[in-house]
């Protein structure tokens, strides 16, 4: 009787660590689908909460430097990468960077912005950076038309460069 008891009692500890293991997974799976949807979310909140005076500021400067229709500058888009050092996803994109920066069918103005740079925190906030890397697009008036969480490839990029030139 007392080695069916041990048996047991064993048997119901093993699947209980086993339905942990089960139930962990599956929060950590969710966690990682809802991780875009949470960065969108986090961002949006960051930006209603922007000062105004930060706001004003950067919105200068992207009419000063980015709008193209305004200033002397021959680019068709502006191309501002939010990325950390000794970030390994942020390492991924240096190539795409400069693949971008090189590109012969469409001249874009890439734009490297360190977020823990003191200059680069109200372009944090304006753009509510939650998660990087992150890469927001501009046209040519400055008015950002894509925005993109994680590493993205060269081809996906130029893509939406010809698809927004073309609408």
């Amino acid at each position: 009787m007392i080695i069916f008891a041990e048996s047991y009692l064993f048997m119901f500890l093993r699947s209980k660590t086993y339905f942990l293991i089960i139930v962990a997974a599956v929060l950590i799976g969710a966690a990682f689908l809802a991780k875009p949807a949470l960065n969108r979310f986090i961002s949006e909140k960051m930006q209603k909460n922007v000062d105004s005076n930060v706001s004003l500021s950067v919105e200068q400067k992207i009419q000063s430097e980015y709008n193209y229709t305004k200033n002397s500058e021959h680019y068709d888009f502006t191309f501002l990468e939010f990325s950390s050092t000794g970030c390994t996803s942020c390492t991924l994109m240096e190539p795409v960077l400069e693949a971008v920066k090189n590109a012969k069918d469409v001249k874009v103005n890439v734009v490297f912005m360190h977020i823990m740079k003191p200059e680069n925190q109200d372009w944090m906030k304006y753009y509510g950076i939650s998660a990087v890397p992150l890469q927001v697009l501009l046209d040519r008036e400055g008015k950002e038309f894509y925005r993109h969480f994680g590493v993205i490839s060269t081809e996906d990029l130029m893509a939406k460069f010809k698809e927004h030139k073309m609408s």
